[in-house]
């Protein structure tokens, strides 16, 4: 057997055991001392995009904890490319579709989804499926391609980036969900949910001159912070990101993790992806930035992890 269908069949079977941390360089972590009430960050293995998500927001209490009856939500997935599911660079469309359904049955108003693509908006839209999925399940794609969708806001905690232009849905809407999926990436070495957020922004070149890491975890300091964070990694994008090159750069390692906490999602995914290829955490450095400012733990035996075998 080949190393590559080596780490197609093993993969969700180290899942469970990367994300639940039990040893750390041969020794043992100490149990949080914190109270578990609901999963503060889940994790899922096996079964399908859309029955995985359900089951991961389930696990941390169901939608309704997240989205109140007539607001006005924001999914934030990553369709930058013109590209299909099986590239494994956008987000897979059954994971929006499912979180769409979800806020309607919640009793959100209006559920809108968009993201700041590099590729033309109408292509990646279609080619991901993100659209189609979209409109079936209740939900309204928006535009992001002109620059008169953004206002500038402050960012009064970035070190790097003090100001920025983000697209007014989010800055509108009552609250949004950070639906990222989990990908190499040659600039930030990894594409989580955090990098997912440049997506939000006009100006990304602002972000890669003034350094990327960074930058990255400047934007996390917006105040109006996603309430929730969905790592789908069911297809996984090992090289070549963010657009990859072809299916033999990817791994289908149906996988997902959930939180409201951006670095500890992003802390749990880059360990998942070092079980199938080297990735140290220390190399994705904005997730250490990021707790520098405080917005949220890497240490995840603080947290209260479910994993959950499909």
């Amino acid at each position: 057997m080949d190393r590559r269908n080596f780490i197609k069949k093993s993969a969700t079977a180290v899942a469970l055991s990367a994300i639940g941390f039990p040893t750390l360089r041969g020794k043992e972590l100490k149990a949080s001392t914190l109270p578990a009430t609901d999963g503060d960050l889940v994790a899922v293995m096996g079964g399908n995009p859309a029955a995985m998500t359900m089951r991961a927001i389930e696990e941390l209490g169901g939608m309704s904890k997240f989205v109140k009856e007539g607001q006005t939500i924001v999914i934030k997935p990553n369709i930058g490319w013109a590209k299909t599911p099986e590239m494994a660079v956008n987000t897979n469309p059954e994971v929006v579709g499912a979180l769409v359904k979800m806020c309607k049955e919640a009793g959100a108003k209006e559920v809108l989804v968009f993201d700041h693509t590099c590729h033309e908006w109408n292509s990646c839209y279609e080619k991901s499926g993100t659209k189609k999925a979209t409109e079936a399940n209740g939900g309204k794609m928006l535009p992001a391609n002109n620059e008169s969708y953004y206002k500038k806001v402050e960012l009064p905690q970035g070190k790097k980036i003090t100001q920025t232009k983000i697209h007014e849905a989010i800055i509108n809407c009552d609250a949004w969900i950070n639906v990222p999926v989990l990908k190499h990436h040659g600039g930030a070495k990894m594409s989580l949910s955090m990098k997912n957020s440049m997506g939000i922004i006009w100006d990304r070149r602002a972000f890669h001159m003034k350094g990327l890491q960074q930058g990255i975890a400047d934007l996390a300091t917006y105040e109006k912070k996603a309430i929730l964070n969905v790592v789908d990694g069911y297809r996984t994008l090992t090289q070549n990101g963010p657009q990859g090159k072809g299916e033999e750069d990817t791994v289908l390692t149906k996988t997902l993790f959930a939180s409201a906490d951006p670095v500890a999602v992003d802390t749990a995914s880059v360990k998942f992806f070092n079980q199938i290829k080297e990735m140290p955490l220390e190399r994705v450095s904005h997730i250490g930035l990021a707790e520098e400012h405080q917005l949220g733990t890497s240490d995840l035996s603080r947290k209260n992890v479910k994993r959950v075998k499909m």
